[in-house]
């Protein structure tokens, strides 16, 4: 059984996914409601993700999906010529994203020697074009340094990353040497070895055993900001 409250959330959301196909902000949800802070509509959005009205979406702003309606909600009798009678409108269907969808990416800070991916870990997010991305969880990186300036991808770009613990001979990948630096270079195997190769000739590849290099991704693309 849903409250009064998570049945009048529940409804708001589906109508303005029919609608437009953008779940509401927060802050809709709050006036809509009457509620005095955000806070009551966590809440109210938890209670119907754990009892599996709706589900949020990862990496997406604003990202919410009704999965269902309470039983009740979902059958509506058909209305006689004189009866006053509004059917519910049902769930909107899924909608493919749309090409200037935005989602939003972990930002885990700068890609630097010596720190390991897990440690750059924020609460930061950056706002990434869906077209950009493919398939699959991603996170955002900042590059530091020139290392990689012959593949194009400069100091102070972001550097976007697929989750991923395996990559084939020839991609740029994040990877963790030693469980202490990552880096951000070709990956190449020679004779049962790692080699980390720069795109620059400033700098020597990088050879490790296979056990002491780790992938933690693969870049799927690249955000650069004018000043």
């Amino acid at each position: 059984m849903l409250t009064a409250k998570q049945r009048e959330l529940l409804q708001f959301i589906t109508t303005r996914l029919e609608d437009d196909g953008i779940s509401p902000s927060f802050e809709e949800m709050k006036e809509a409601l009457d509620l005095k802070s955000k806070s009551g509509v966590h809440r109210l959005i938890s209670a119907l993700e754990e009892r599996g009205f709706i589900r949020r979406l990862p990496n997406r702003a604003r990202a919410l999906e009704v999965v269902r309606q309470p039983e009740d909600m979902v059958a509506v009798p058909r209305a006689k010529a004189n009866d006053n009678v509004v059917p519910l409108r049902a769930p909107a269907p899924s909608r493919p994203r749309p090409a200037n969808d935005i989602v939003e990416l972990p930002l885990h800070g700068k890609i630097a020697a010596g720190v390991p991916i897990e440690a750059l870990e924020s609460d930061r997010t950056l706002p990434v074009p869906a077209a950009l991305l493919g398939p699959g969880d991603h996170y955002a990186l900042e590059v530091s340094g020139d290392s990689m300036i012959e593949a194009g991808i400069f100091d102070g770009d972001f550097a976007l990353v697929k989750k991923t613990d395996v990559a084939r001979d020839g991609e740029i990948v994040v990877a963790l040497v030693r469980d202490e630096e990552a880096t951000l270079k070709y990956l190449r195997r020679e004779n049962g070895m790692i080699r980390l190769d720069p795109a620059n000739g400033a700098y020597e590849p990088q050879v490790y055993r296979a056990n002491e290099v780790q992938v933690q991704g693969k870049l799927a693309g690249l955000l650069r900001r004018y000043h």
